[in-house]
């Protein structure tokens, strides 16, 4: 193989059975807070070769972030869209990578394909609500310690289930700071949003809701219903 397209073709050969290129390249994607799983979710995605690839976060690393969050020494002081668009440079120089290093905006910011990586309540609220009238796939990963959280809005049906979710501020679990989050929990929960993406591309059904508890080895999930409510499986 010597032709860019032929080079292009091997490199995603062992996964076009599951995964087109053409199918992943008509589904560009905006991922929202590449904190810790957010930074996964862009790797991964980047791997896989999806692009056009957009990352919004206003964030700058700070030491704080090399262990839980996966950023490199070097990345001190850089904002962090930037950080993890230039090491999906080296990883995969096929993908078009867009960075925004501010906040979601309600207009302009909505997208098709989103993936909602962000740490409060509130900014999940508000990238919902612009963009449930226009999302076709929308994926919300949350983390506290090791019990992990995807809500997937991939129909009418769970898009009546997600707003549910939304629960106050106040109601969230607190746990201590320096037990939150964990590089092994980030990467868990990035790869079964990554999946639930891979599964709607292929036209098969998503998971409403997945909640997995790493120390307990349990996990339990649940499909939606015509009126949001819930069916759970373990």
């Amino acid at each position: 193989m010597n032709s860019s397209t032929d080079r292009e073709a091997e490199r995603y050969v062992r996964q076009s059975g599951l995964l087109p290129q053409a199918l992943l390249r008509r589904h560009p994607v905006t991922v929202v807070g590449v904190w810790a799983i957010g930074r996964q979710v862009a790797l991964q995605l980047g791997f896989m070769g999806v692009s056009p690839l957009t990352l919004i976060d206003p964030d700058r690393v700070e030491r704080v972030n090399l262990g839980a969050q996966g950023y490199l020494e070097a990345d001190l002081g850089t904002l962090k869209v930037d950080a993890t668009a230039g090491l999906i440079a080296r990883l995969n120089a096929d993908v078009a990578v867009v960075t925004h290093g501010r906040r979601f905006r309600r207009t302009g910011d909505a997208a098709a394909v989103l993936f909602a990586c962000v740490d409060s309540i509130e900014t999940r609220g508000h990238i919902f609500a612009a963009a449930k009238d226009s999302v076709r796939f929308f994926v919300d990963g949350r983390m506290s310690a090791e019990a992990l959280r995807v809500l997937t809005v991939s129909n009418a049906a769970t898009l009546a289930h997600y707003p549910g979710t939304l629960f106050r501020a106040e109601e969230a679990y607190q746990g201590r700071c320096t037990a939150r989050t964990t590089y092994y929990g980030a990467t868990i929960a990035a790869g079964l949003m990554v999946s639930h993406f891979a599964r709607w591309l292929r036209g098969l059904a998503v998971p409403a809701d997945i909640m997995l508890n790493l120390l307990a080895d349990e996990l339990v999930g649940c499909d939606a219903g015509a009126n949001g409510e819930v069916r759970h499986s373990a």
